[in-house]
């Protein structure tokens, strides 16, 4: 049985201009000790999935018309606050995008995290706060007796990050959340906390959901990848072959909009036309047809689903793999450019 199991999940928000779809009807499983990245724009829903799997989002105006998040086997959309306040943060816990803003400026940073470890699991003050230094410890912020007593304005935006990680790690989490970790971080900082979210993964065998519109991040930590879309997922597969071998037109796109440094500039930079769509008011067809370098009358009319292309890779293209790999060449000549 996987670790956490989102099958058919919709997350809709009811508002006074109409219904928001903003997941709708995404599916994934993840195994313990493994990484699944969740790529794509702003606003593609990657964060509204991960508070849906927390039971985050606010109600009203959220609804669940339909789908389910089985955590080892118990569904939580059918779960009471209380149980899902016992699995917060104790069994499913989450970094969440800013740390300025998710950590309480009132209080030490030590004192949050040990009110987590008191909660969760259930040990004296004494013990938490030894808990508290060692997690501290474990992310690699020096001093951490006397930094546990510091309050958040006192780190900088790297050990905020740290202290937001450690954090999450307290109560040795099954499922760790991170949504965008290394977000507004310098690329030193960004490098330094993924090598730490590596490590910690091996020290405790948690399975981990990395949120992010970065795919450089992706690549390094994701053992698979969910592209996102317009509250949709539109490319699944191994890491390895969704990045080399894209067989979405929006995923081939990402990559292509992004610096490389094995070309030395050779490559020019391919930005994705126009902006994603409204998910309220959604185009007729593809919802990526719209700013598809590849499109065809077809793809006006037709919604396609996710189908497996390649083993274990899917994608939701009404483009066969031959003819998708026909048009990537034809606007590479147009543009005179090599892929």
């Amino acid at each position: 049985m996987p670790m956490l199991e989102v099958n058919n999940l919709k997350t809709h928000f009811k508002t006074q201009d109409g219904v928001v779809k903003s997941v709708d009807g995404v599916s994934f499983s993840l195994e313990a000790g493994e990484t699944l990245g969740i790529v794509g724009e702003s606003g593609s829903g990657k964060s509204v999935t991960a508070l849906s799997i927390m039971q985050l989002n606010p109600k009203p105006p959220v609804e669940y018309p339909e789908g389910e998040i089985l955590f080892e086997g118990q569904n939580l959309l059918e779960t009471s606050e209380k149980r899902m306040q016992e699995i917060r943060g104790n069994d499913v816990a989450m970094i969440f995008q800013d740390p300025m803003t998710s950590l309480n400026p009132v209080f030490t940073v030590g004192n949050q995290i040990s009110e987590a470890v008191r909660i969760h699991q259930k040990v004296s003050k004494s013990e938490a706060k030894e808990k508290t230094v060692q997690v501290l410890r474990d992310v690699g912020i020096a001093n951490p007796e006397q930094r546990a007593t510091e309050y958040p304005h006192q780190f900088s935006g790297g050990m905020r990050q740290r202290a937001m990680i450690a954090m999450g790690l307290s109560c040795n989490p099954k499922v760790l959340i991170a949504d965008e970790p290394t977000t507004a971080l310098d690329v030193t900082i960004q490098a330094q906390i993924l090598e730490l979210m590596i490590d910690l993964q091996e020290k405790y065998g948690t399975a981990i959901v990395m949120i992010t519109h970065d795919l450089g991040v992706v690549a390094q930590l994701a053992d698979k990848v969910m592209v996102m879309y317009a509250g949709r997922a539109v490319e699944q597969g191994p890491t390895g072959p969704v990045f080399y071998d894209p067989l979405m037109p929006y995923s081939w796109s990402l990559l292509r909009s992004l610096p490389r440094l094995d070309t030395a500039g050779e490559v020019r930079l391919l930005p994705i036309k126009g902006s994603p769509p409204s998910l309220i008011f959604l185009p007729d067809g593809c919802n990526f047809s719209p700013r598809c370098p590849f499109v065809k009358d077809e793809c006006k009319t037709i919604d396609p689903s996710l189908e497996e292309k390649r083993p274990g890779h899917t994608a939701a293209c009404i483009l066969s793999t031959d003819e998708l790999e026909e048009s990537k060449h034809r606007v590479d000549a147009e543009l005179g450019v090599e892929g």
